[in-house]
């Protein structure tokens, strides 16, 4: 059984923490080529708002075209160590936001830049509730936080 936290502290800071640790993360996609996933950069705009870049002519950006739906993993690749889940809904975005997607991107991942010089999509990643696991915490299963909803 998952436990779904609104807003505890430590499990705030953990998704937190966790996401700041990292550089990168797992998106997987489904489109009519079929499932696939793949590793993109990443920065948060916010905890609940991911920023990516997505290559133009690639699987993933065509999956997110034609199924916005997608699946997160923001992981070491070890489940030992702690490591989030979460569906997210994805968005090409332009203008004044791909802008603000590639500056973010720069300031958390600077080896991303020879990249950004392609033929890329801006795309953020809206996360409705993350799913953390950390063994150190004995959070197995895992713990969920989820975005705080606008009553209106």
């Amino acid at each position: 059984m998952t436990t779904t936290e609104h807003r505890v502290p430590e499990v705030e800071a953990a998704v937190r923490d966790t996401l700041a640790a990292h550089k990168s993360l797992y998106l997987a996609t489904a489109g009519s080529s079929g499932p696939w996933a793949g590793g993109v950069y990443f920065a948060e705009v916010d905890p609940f708002t991911l920023a990516v870049v997505l290559e133009e002519r690639g699987r993933t950006l065509a999956a997110v075209r034609e199924n916005p739906q997608v699946a997160v993993v923001v992981s070491t690749g070890s489940p030992a160590q702690p490591f989030l889940q979460a569906r997210a809904e994805a968005e090409v975005v332009t203008g004044e936001r791909d802008a603000d997607v590639r500056a973010r991107l720069l300031a958390k991942v600077p080896e991303c830049a020879p990249f950004l010089g392609f033929p890329i999509a801006a795309v953020h990643l809206s996360v409705r509730a993350w799913r953390i696991t950390d063994l150190d915490r004995g959070w197995l299963p895992g713990r969920e936080l989820a975005a705080v909803t606008d009553p209106r």
